[in-house]
């Protein structure tokens, strides 16, 4: 087909890749910064759940899920009877969906399954900063790291075809720099899917599972590494040499700091620069003889030291490990510092630890309806593990409401192993993505623990979306359950109800309806 060029940003590439390959279903889990991807698929739509692409008259069915495990779980449903499938979730939900994503490489699939993996460097809206990358070691299947809009939609093309030829899902990280950076995109339309349709291929059964792993490192890890060698998305632009500081100077990077490398580049000539686009299986045979013929290497890359942690026994690779570049996001002048000191071993700077009082709280809305319930937590001389929706923004000063914020569905959990009777709090989209789990554990087992759901309806930190009314299950499971309408007012009623749970044994919930200012 004849290509069209034009220019886009990262986000719209990705969408347009996913219609140019045909994809079947999209599952997501609201989160930033994968939140925009999913919305792109949604809007216009005459139908919420259905995208429809008019240059290819592709239907492509969106689903909003309640957690990662079962986002991925739908798809791999969709890969082994032949629709392609792409799931989107943000960088801690991949810790959700891991269970079945290590087991699907080895158990194989069918038609192609890419997994979007939106990571956060430099925790603009999340709880930690954990790099995506390490899961496709964890997995042993391929991740694609690309830096500019044509890179990402290209990658999600060559993904699919790979997931295909090897039977296993791939990985392709994103960030909001990414989603957001503008660039010039040569487009292929198709109207179908080019090949033939891939189904899942039941002959796996005939052999045991430490046949499939040996199948799996015999036919297509090989596949994988070949990829990784070979592939159009690592790029090597030798400098121009010469003596001098920062003479026969190298630097490896992936992601979208490549981007923030070539800039650099710009006026440092006499630098080489090697972009991985696929970073797992790392290159080894590239890596090596790119770091062979030059003096200092700089790994330029984010959040964490994946490719330098494969690098750093050899003596002039630099990088987050030896203090050139920080941990977390990476700008130009993080990289023009780590030039400029390039012949230091080590460097020490970024060993500041920022506090909240230097960024400014993340607070919860002033006309927030539970607000007064945070206050009456704060003077509660109980335990109060929190959850990670909105109310984990009540754990610092002045409002100290909760004491604790894991995860997203933890709370229960958490408040069970409490040495003395405390109190879970946590929202109604929390309780559906994993919470109720926690609760089941918590009856069953016999804990004491009370249990408030912040009932708003919606996943008020994600965009709004709808919530699974969970009330009719909480209360086939919990004999103790009441209900408090903190919009009708207060009148230290819900004071009385939390204290009157508290003295009981046993496990009670309280579940507490407000209206969400904010939707």
């Amino acid at each position: 087909m004849t290509p069209t060029t034009t220019i886009t940003t990262g986000l719209e590439a990705l969408y347009l890749a996913a219609i140019d390959s045909n994809v079947s279903l999209v599952t997501a889990v609201a989160g930033y910064p994968i939140t925009a991807v999913m919305d792109r698929f949604l809007e216009n739509n005459t139908d919420v759940n259905v995208d429809v692409d008019v240059n290819t008259n592709t239907t492509i069915d969106a689903k909003w899920m309640t957690n990662e495990k079962v986002a991925l779980e739908g798809a791999l449903g969709a890969s082994v009877s032949g629709r392609r499938a792409l799931v989107l979730t943000k960088h801690v939900g991949m810790n959700v969906l891991s269970d079945p994503l290590v087991t699907s490489a080895t158990h194989t699939i069918g038609a192609g399954l890419v997994i979007f993996a939106g990571d956060d460097p430099g925790v603009a809206a999340s709880q930690n900063e954990q790099d995506s990358r390490w899961y496709g070691e964890i997995a042993e299947v391929a991740v694609y790291d690309p830096s500019t809009p044509q890179d990402a939609y290209s990658a999600v093309v060559k993904a699919f075809e790979l997931s295909e030829q090897v039977s296993a899902p791939v990985i392709i990280r994103i960030t909001h720099r990414l989603e957001i950076s503008e660039g010039a995109l040569e487009r292929i339309k198709r109207s179908q899917h080019d090949t033939h349709k891939v189904v899942f291929d039941r002959s796996i059964w005939s052999i045991t599972m430490r046949g499939k792993h040996g199948k799996f490192h015999i036919e297509s890890y090989p596949k994988l590494v070949e990829e990784a060698e070979h592939t159009p998305f690592n790029r090597l632009t030798m400098g121009l040499g010469g003596e001098g500081e920062n003479g026969n100077v190298g630097i490896i990077s992936s992601g979208y700091p490549s981007a923030l490398v070539a800039n650099v580049l710009d006026t440092r000539t006499n630098v080489s620069h090697l972009e991985l686009g696929m970073v797992n299986p790392i290159p080894f045979n590239t890596v090596r003889e790119f770091v062979k013929a030059h003096k200092r290497v700089l790994i330029v890359e984010e959040t964490e030291a994946f490719i330098e942690s494969h690098l750093c026994v050899l003596d002039n690779v630099l990088g987050k490990k030896t203090g050139h570049l920080p941990y977390g996001q990476v700008d130009v002048e993080h990289i023009e510092y780590a030039l400029d000191h390039i012949n230091n071993d080590t460097v020490v700077k970024y060993t500041d630890i920022q506090t909240i009082a230097g960024r400014g709280v993340r607070s919860i809305c002033d006309d927030c309806p539970y607000m007064p319930l945070y206050h009456i937590l704060h003077d509660l001389d109980v335990m109060v593990a929190g959850d990670l929706g909105c109310s984990v923004r009540s754990a610092p000063a002045p409002l100290e409401a909760v004491d604790t914020g894991f995860a997203l569905g933890s709370s229960i959990a958490v408040a069970c192993g409490f040495e003395k009777k405390g109190i879970a709090v946590i929202g109604d989209f929390g309780l559906a993505h994993s919470g109720i789990i926690g609760l089941i554990n918590a009856v069953h087992c016999g804990f004491d623990v009370v249990v408030i759901v912040l009932q708003n309806k919606v996943a008020a930190m994600t965009g709004g979306q709808d919530v699974p009314d969970l009330t009719d299950v909480v209360r086939a499971e919990v004999a103790d359950v009441s209900s408090f309408d903190i919009d009708a007012g207060m009148d230290g009623t819900l004071l009385e109800l939390i204290n009157k749970k508290l003295g009981k044994r046993g496990v009670s919930v309280i579940f507490v309806k407000g209206k969400c200012r904010k939707y």
